[in-house]
């Protein structure tokens, strides 16, 4: 008799699991093919702006980490080995920034890079494929770069606190401190005589 009890719920259940498969299966292709929209209390506005400039200031950082190597590849001279040291330390720290910057933009919704074509449209700096750069204008065209980029991410960080995102605004804070001492350590490195 539990047999045929059991037989009996499965046939008056076996609808219902099959209608509670097919609107879940619908459920997650809805999903699926929703964009990405984190809850996150942040206005539409901002859910557009502040990815949109997490990606500009993340093609930034790549065009300069490739320069931050081209210059540590071939810098040269008496000063080799301490140019040599600090060029990869501050690459090592654009490098840092890329997968945070990139998952921020995402889990405001917003899509990222996807191509090193899209960094050239997209980076303020400009390349140097020149085949002999001296250390002295290496060290001044990173200090102007590294220092254009803090400029972009204060204005970034103007933009988040205009709509309340706290979480990128912290995010820059820490990036700018570390730019702000990338752009020291260049400028005192390029420093010459006593003045």
């Amino acid at each position: 008799m539990a047999a045929s009890a059991s037989m009996v719920l499965w046939a008056f259940a076996h609808p219902l699991i099959k209608d509670r498969r097919d609107m879940t299966e619908t459920k997650l292709q809805t999903r699926r093919l929703a964009a990405l929209r984190t809850p996150n209390g942040l206005s539409e506005e901002a859910l557009r702006e502040v990815p949109a400039g997490l990606t500009a200031v993340l093609a930034d950082v790549m065009a300069l980490f490739v320069k931050t190597k081209n210059f540590h590849w071939h810098v040269s001279g008496p000063h080799f080995r301490d140019y040599h040291r600090m060029f990869d330390e501050q690459s090592a720290e654009l490098m840092a920034m890329v997968d945070p910057l990139a998952e921020r933009a995402r889990k405001l919704g917003g899509a990222t890079l996807r191509s090193i074509g899209q960094v050239g449209r997209l980076q303020s700096l400009l390349d140097n494929d020149a085949d002999y750069v001296s250390p002295q204008d290496m060290l001044a065209e990173l200090r102007e770069d590294n220092g254009s980029l803090v400029s972009r991410m204060r204005a970034l960080h103007g933009v988040c606190d205009e709509h309340g995102d706290v979480a990128t605004a912290s995010l820059l804070e820490n990036w700018i401190d570390e730019g702000e001492g990338r752009v020291w350590f260049l400028f005192e490195a390029g420093r010459r005589g006593n003045g």
